[in-house]
């Protein structure tokens, strides 16, 4: 799968089909092995010697000097390896090389190696070094996966590439307390596609017995009132090891005026690495947060690594949820949910990654004997008298069996008890996580909610797990809105399952269905990966009445289930109007005044053949073509024009549609050399009359829509420090919103 934002050609990247990628640049043999992770190939290099052996890419790659730039690939070997950049000025001459540490230790499992650095003064293009020093020749060491670019960092992230990783150095940690901070390369297996971690992490090392941490050093600014998560992988010394990461928030002048700890559960499941999580609500001074981890009683030299260190707004757990982070999904603690009757004890599970519907953690119930117990969340506020809210959590029984009832407890503003509504049993069957959702009416008066379950232990000693609570108001589970001005359909999916995939088709009143498009393409079996779907559909037909289907496939079936939308249809608007759009660009869309409508041909291929004695020809033929004709537009003011040379810049297929019964259906086309002529008049004249040669082309299939993809402007400031600095790597703003930098 190629790595999203690799400079490297994806043979390079995944060294499939071949090696061309590559070449020896010291004591080695390069040949494809196979095994890999991304693909089946790999790189295998080969010692001539005894001593270091190295190969580098065969393109060299443009690069700006003063920009970060990031290298990173898997390997796996019996003697430890380094990775670099080979920075060379634009006659080809070597200017520096940036390595990486070597890796603690050798692993022969695929582990991530990597490096990020700076582009030097005169560097202007830049290799990628693979290196490694066996002690004999005919040593094999493998390499795959490889990437070359730009810094990867985690979308919302409030932090900069220099905290969220230790590729570039360690300034982006200072030690606090008992702690010296370095940098170490331990030999870790990553998924494939984790990109933001790997490779160097931060060391907190106790210098002494006692209490260790370490802070970073960044302080992004909050809002106050917003809810905040904070979590970085953990690797902790020893299964006992308190370990654990903070988010803190500061005060305009710097002092520190709240933390919230999330603590990594004891013992650890092992000694490898753990997400660990922490979330609070910026309190009403608060004005930038930080984040720490550090280790409870250790002892002298002992060392807690940090990776993909990240702060950024708490997303809920389901769209519209009205719970806190903390309290759906108990990554810290048990989310401020108590016991107001029965005998039930409530508190975080254990140990880190057990028993999770998500994250890492959830709630876990115990009830000495066989009795019913309430369970109720903290109170939030909700609408007004009148609306519905859906409450839901996830339940799993641990040990013997369990009804539990869901329902809404109101209160008023003097939080005032005011009775539950929608009560809903389930007996919850064993062996796995079960969505238990009831629907419950805001009565009068009420402005705050909690969710509330009524947990009936079937025998003594019983154990029961929840996870992902959440309350939301209960709107349609599809909707449809049409967007006359831009001419296209939002359609919006609630409550999806994530891990499900999806199929979207746009349904004609004649039946026939086309394929709705997505960020990554055609929406045909694309895996969800959020509750809520919002697919804007630019490519709907103008005054064609049309509905949407919706094909959901819970994961390893081929039987979906359905949805079906209502019906709508995008006004025409002025029939001598037509619009000109970019399936994958829906920002360039432009509306037009047609001049003339194209005078069809349809080309095709063929030989004649005259035989001597024969009254007719032979005639040998191919397909015949699509449609080919020139497309006369106007435009009528500086902007349109500007508009226009836009959306044909990028040279890609275009789709044209015009009002029905005008005798052209909707057209993907393709736009040859276009020509701009005056009208005539003054030389100030804004009209311009454009010749626009047409040739019919294919739906694009793979062509997903352009989006900034949760990147906001807090993303900007996490990486750019001045306006000038954004403009070097940004040609435009379009550029800017969509995350395409120069190089």
């Amino acid at each position: 799968m190629p790595i999203p934002g690799n400079f490297l050609s994806s043979t390079t990247e995944m060294v499939d089909p071949n090696t061309s990628g590559w070449v020896a640049k010291q004591n080695c043999t390069l040949s494809k092995g196979t095994g890999g992770r991304n693909g089946d190939g790999c790189l295998a290099v080969r010692s001539v010697a005894a001593g270091e052996m190295q190969a580098r890419t065969v393109s060299s790659y443009p690069v700006t000097a003063g920009t970060t730039y990031q290298t990173f690939a898997d390997a796996s070997g019996s003697v430890v390896e380094r990775i670099g950049i080979r920075w060379l000025n634009a006659g080809g001459t070597e200017v520096a090389v940036t390595w990486s540490l070597n890796t603690m230790a050798a692993a022969t499992s695929w582990h991530r190696v990597g490096v990020a650095g700076v582009a030097p003064a005169g560097a202007t293009q830049a290799q990628v070094l693979l290196s490694s020093s066996p002690a004999a020749g005919a040593v094999y060491h493998y390499w795959e996966n490889v990437y070359f670019g730009l810094p990867m960092r985690t979308t919302g992230n409030l932090f900069p590439f220099s905290t969220e990783s230790a590729e570039v150095n360690a300034a982006g940690w200072v030690a606090e307390v008992n702690a010296t901070i370095s940098r170490q390369v331990p030999a870790v297996t990553w998924a494939v596609d984790q990109y933001n971690a790997g490779a160097h992490t931060i060391a907190i090392t106790a210098t002494g017995a006692g209490n260790a941490s370490a802070r970073g050093t960044d302080r992004p600014t909050v809002t106050p009132g917003t809810e905040y998560l904070a979590y970085a992988y953990l690797n902790p010394p020893t299964l006992a090891a308190d370990t654990w990461v903070e988010l803190r928030f500061y005060d305009a002048n710097g002092n520190q005026i709240a933390v919230q700890r999330g603590s990594l559960a004891q013992p650890a499941p092992g000694t490898g690495w753990y997400r660990q999580r922490a979330s609070a609500i910026a309190p009403a001074n608060a004005a930038t947060c930080g984040i720490a981890a550090g280790i409870n009683g250790a002892s002298a030299g002992q060392v807690l690594r940090v990776e993909n260190a990240v702060v950024g707004v708490a997303a809920p757990v389901v769209a519209g949820n009205v719970l806190t982070y903390s309290a759906s999904s108990f990554e810290q603690d048990a989310g401020g949910w108590t016991v107001p009757a029965g005998v039930a004890a409530v508190a975080r599970s254990t140990p880190w990654g057990l028993q999770a519907f998500g994250g890492s953690y959830s709630l876990a119930v115990t009830s000495a004997t066989a009795t019913s117990s309430t369970l109720r969340s903290p109170r939030f506020p909700t609408l007004a008298a009148g609306a519905s809210y859906r409450a839901q959590v996830a339940a799993k029984v641990g040990v013997g069996s369990w009804t539990v009832t869901v329902r809404v407890r109101w209160y008023n503003a003097a939080n005032a008890d005011l009775g539950t509504t929608g009560s809903t049993v389930y007996p919850v069957p064993g062996g796995s996580w079960y969505a238990l959702p009831a629907d419950a009416a805001v009565p009068a008066g009420a402005t705050q909610g909690a969710v509330e379950l009524v947990a009936v232990a079937g025998t003594a000693a019983s154990s029961l797990y929840v996870d992902h609570a959440a309350m939301w108001e209960a709107l349609p589970l599809t909707t449809v809105e049409v967007h006359e001005a831009d001419a296209y359909i939002r359609l919006t999916l609630r409550e999806l399952v994530v891990g499900q995939s999806i199929s979207v088709y746009r349904e004609a009143t004649d039946g026939t269905r086309t394929l709705v498009r997505g960020s990554g393409g055609l929406l045909n079996r694309t895996l969800i990966d959020s509750d809520l779907l919002v697919v804007e559909d630019y490519e709907a037909p103008l005054g064609v009445p049309v509905t949407y289907r919706v094909e959901i496939y819970p994961a390893g079936s081929t039987t979906p289930s359905l949805r079906s939308s209502e019906t709508v249809t995008i006004p025409v608007g002025d029939i001598n109007e037509a619009w000109i759009k970019d399936p994958g660009n829906p920002q360039r869309n432009l509306r037009v005044l047609v001049a003339k409508a194209p005078d069809w041909q349809r080309p095709i291929e063929q030989s004649v053949y005259r035989i001597k004695g024969r009254r007719n020809a032979v005639v040998l033929s191919g397909i015949r073509g699509g449609l080919e004709g020139e497309l006369q537009v106007w435009t009528r003011s500086d902007d349109e024009r500007a508009a226009l040379h836009w959306i044909l810049d990028s040279g890609t297929t275009l789709l044209w549609q015009t009002a029905p019964g005008l005798g052209v259906s909707d057209l993907y086309v393709t736009v040859a050399q276009a020509s701009e002529a005056r009208t005539g008049g003054a030389a100030s004249e804004p009209w311009r009359q454009w010749s626009l040669p047409l040739t019919e082309a294919d739906m694009p299939v793979t062509t997903g829509v352009a989006g900034s993809r949760g990147r906001t402007w807090q993303d900007v400031l996490a990486e750019f420090d001045t306006w000038d600095a954004l403009a070097s790597v940004y040609p435009t703003w379009e550029d800017l919103l969509l995350d395409r930098r120069t190089g």
